[in-house]
């Protein structure tokens, strides 16, 4: 006779004894990851371009050995390899790789005014720095059974006018997505975010922090009645990073309050 399923606990510290990597980790979206991470019991490694934030970071969380930055420009080979065994030393092992740096302004004005030089950062910086990241993580990761979140946007699923690079960039990373979650598994899971909009404006560095300005049509106009925070997508990474999310790969999931599926008549 087959015993009766039990009901299973939800882990309270879903994270503990793992160690993530967020990249872009010192401000906005990239912080509130990392906080998430530390909040769900886990050890975080960020990379930055940006020393000043990224050593805020570290003195605000005042977790000791639990936290650690490091300067990083994820368009580049030697600086991403240089990260990735200072997180070594650092942690021992790579549970969790979360590709969250990158170019945010999504608009470069007209596309015959789009000069190649402008067009390949945006590639160096938003799709480039995930698949160097990815790469040489993915030993780690496939040793400990771990997984990648990349995070993406809504504007790989839709657009304003003079956003094609950065379009571009994020729907690559979709692509990129789903063929490396078929490409490593079943050792590596990998899936990613399209965040919407999200307040970063109390998330930046101590220097620039402030309150963020919004008004009541900015969070009227979206389903869920606020505009979102950093929280909001740290939350959902936490859960695919976590073996609560074992069954889910090569997946994207889009964080915007319900904008994306509201019908938009003027």
């Amino acid at each position: 006779m087959i015993s009766t399923p039990s009901i299973a606990p939800f882990d309270a510290a879903p994270l503990a004894g793992k160690t993530v990597l967020v990249t872009g980790g010192a401000q906005g979206i990239g912080r509130g990851i990392a906080q998430a991470v530390l909040g769900a019991g886990g050890n975080v490694f960020i990379g930055d371009l940006d020393a000043e934030a990224g050593k805020a970071c570290i003195d605000e969380w005042n977790v000791g050995k639990r936290a650690a930055f490091a300067v990083l420009d994820v368009s580049h080979e030697t600086s991403v390899r240089r990260w990735m065994a200072a997180a070594r030393k650092r942690f021992g092992r790579i549970d969790g790789l979360v590709n969250n740096a990158g170019i945010a302004n999504p608009h470069t004005g007209p596309l015959d005014e789009l000069s190649l030089d402008h067009w390949n950062r945006y590639l160096a910086t938003n799709l480039t720095g995930p698949f160097l990241c990815s790469k040489h993580a993915l030993a780690d990761l496939k040793q400990h059974k771990g997984a990648v979140i990349n995070i993406a946007s809504t504007r790989a699923l839709q657009s304003e006018a003079d956003s094609e690079a950065y379009a571009a960039t994020k729907g690559g990373l979709l692509a990129f997505t789903h063929a490396l979650a078929i490409s490593a598994g079943p050792d590596v899971r990998v899936n990613a975010i399209l965040p919407g909009w999200i307040a970063t404006d109390a998330w930046r560095k101590p220097a620039e922090r402030q309150a963020p300005s919004l008004s009541r049509r900015d969070h009227a106009q979206h389903p869920a009645g606020r505009v979102g925070i950093p929280e909001d997508i740290g939350a959902l990474v936490v859960l695919l990073l976590s073996a609560q999310s074992s069954f889910i790969t090569g997946q994207h999931f889009v964080v915007d309050g319900g904008m994306t599926i509201k019908m938009q008549y003027v």
